[in-house]
């Protein structure tokens, strides 16, 4: 009896003890103010769709690429007049593009959240769209790093605090990443088809939660990076194809993101009225009015009643401010970003089977029509005659061949596509080819090279990271790697 009464005491305790710990427990939790890994990742996504069209596809990266890419010029006296005139310190600099370097990391660092949180025992356990969501945007965001920069760290470097001094991947297998990242997307957005999921809503900014887009999309961003891999992988033209088909019969129709307006610019119009550094090229002009372009008329804008537009490299003009032509989009604030154009798939569609003996013709015309639509979207009625109706007669005045297929592309993309031409230029160049000319008489310059096959890496990690400062180099060497060696897939080491 004495034991049975000392055992009831010890269970009383005991069932004391642990209802004053879970009160304890209860009392010590911040309700008002949950922990981040319990808030719904359907807010976080907003931010990243607009980081990514911000920083990421825009921003610097862009801006610079324009000039190199001669769709724009490069003028104003400081940073996009000394990347006209192909200067250097300006190019190889790791302060250049380390706004940009540090934005798509933290993309990418707020995308490994949304995939913690829809892993097993997540707030988002389970929600196929959400994960199909990141899964598109975190392709897309180590897509533009890679094709910017090379090898960059990766594997090692999205878990915060846990590693300062992440070394850094080969463009090889950052490229098998985004491969299986964009295939996992797709049987997410199959799945989240299947069981009509909406779990993300209105903060989904570019669909509207519409997951047959999203799917389409996903096989739009793969053709893009297959076909990159042109020199590297011999099916890499069929498996870009396939992709880009797959995209169209999904009914891919662009992914832009359509939120800006005239007290919330978007990032090109904000950058021209806040600085004057971008003006019309004639690199690009000279192509249009060969070719009695309407275009033109869009491209070349009097807005400080000049028509004259900039010779690329020629340095009187660089230096001067508020003296050129400039396309008319840069004064609509409320003009789209493009992650992905419908041209873009058109036109790589059109490449793919005008390289494998197969007939272009039908998504030639409607890659040119495509993009006279988003001329005139983003002219917002601002040229007099101008019209989207003008492209498919336009269209018909052209001949289907390799060359003019990728000058249509080249010019449907000086609107604000320029770092997806960049890549097109340098995978062009790799395989032996040149469709179109860049002019730039300052692409060489006494020492050799001045026209960077890759772009320098971020300050805040040549700072910090010893593996990154190691790439980048020290000294007379630091950053002068842009100019002799090319990323991976365009036949370099790194």
């Amino acid at each position: 009896m004495k034991i049975s009464k000392y055992i009831s005491l010890a269970l009383v305790a005991l069932l004391a003890t642990s209802c004053t710990e879970g009160l304890m427990d209860d009392i010590n939790k911040d309700n008002g103010h949950p922990g981040a890994e319990t808030v719904d990742s359907k807010f976080a996504l907003s931010g990243i769709i607009t980081g990514t069209a911000f920083s990421t596809v825009s921003g610097a990266y862009a801006f610079y690429a324009s000039s190199y890419t001669e769709q724009e010029f490069g003028t104003g006296l400081l940073q996009l007049a000394r990347a006209e005139l192909r200067n250097a310190g300006e190019t190889a600099s790791s302060t250049t593009f380390g706004n940009e370097w540090d934005a798509t990391y933290t993309n990418l660092r707020a995308i490994k959240e949304v995939e913690d949180k829809c892993a097993e025992g997540g707030v988002n356990a389970g929600q196929h769209d959400v994960l199909g969501v990141a899964q598109t945007l975190k392709a897309l965001n180590l897509g533009v790093l890679t094709d910017m920069h090379g090898d960059v760290p990766y594997s090692q470097a999205l878990g915060g605090q846990s590693n300062l001094t992440p070394a850094l991947d080969s463009q090889e297998d950052i490229y098998n990443a985004i491969f299986s990242l964009l295939d996992q997307a797709v049987a997410n957005f199959t799945e989240a088809k299947s069981g009509r999921e909406s779990h993300i809503g209105s903060q989904d900014l570019l669909y509207g939660n519409d997951n047959t887009k999203w799917l389409a999309f996903a096989y739009a961003l793969k053709a893009r990076y297959k076909l990159h891999t042109q020199l590297r992988n011999s099916n890499a033209v069929a498996e870009a194809l396939e992709a880009a088909e797959a995209a169209e019969a999904a009914g891919f129709d662009g992914a832009e993101l359509s939120v800006f307006d005239d007290s919330n610019n978007n990032p090109w119009t904000a950058f021209f009225w806040s600085r004057e550094y971008t003006a019309s090229s004639k690199t690009v002009s000279d192509l249009m009015a060969s070719r009695n372009d309407p275009r033109r008329a869009v491209y070349v804008c009097d807005f400080f009643n000049s028509t004259e537009v900039g010779t690329p490299g020629d340095q009187t003009r660089a230096n001067e401010v508020e003296t050129l032509a400039a396309p008319s989009w840069l004064n609509n604030g409320g003009a789209s970003i493009h992650l992905l154009s419908k041209s873009e798939l058109c036109f790589i569609i059109a490449e793919c089977k005008a390289r494998l003996g197969q007939d272009p013709k039908a998504d030639f015309v409607t890659g040119v029509e495509a993009s006279f639509a988003d001329y005139a979207s983003a002219d917002a009625g601002q040229t007099e005659g101008f019209s989207a109706a003008l492209g498919s007669a336009y269209a018909q005045t052209l001949p289907v061949t390799l060359t003019e297929i990728l000058t249509q592309k080249y010019l449907a993309q000086a609107r604000d596509e320029q770092v997806e031409t960049y890549n097109d230029l340098r995978r062009i160049k790799a395989i032996g080819e040149e469709h179109v000319k860049l002019t730039n008489p300052r692409n060489q310059s006494s020492t050799g090279n001045a026209w960077p096959l890759r772009l320098p890496y971020g300050e805040s990690d040549v700072r910090s990271n010893p593996n990154v400062r190691k790439a980048f180099g020290t000294g007379n060497d630091a950053g002068r790697y842009v100019f002799t060696e090319n990323v991976w897939w365009a036949g370099g080491s790194r």
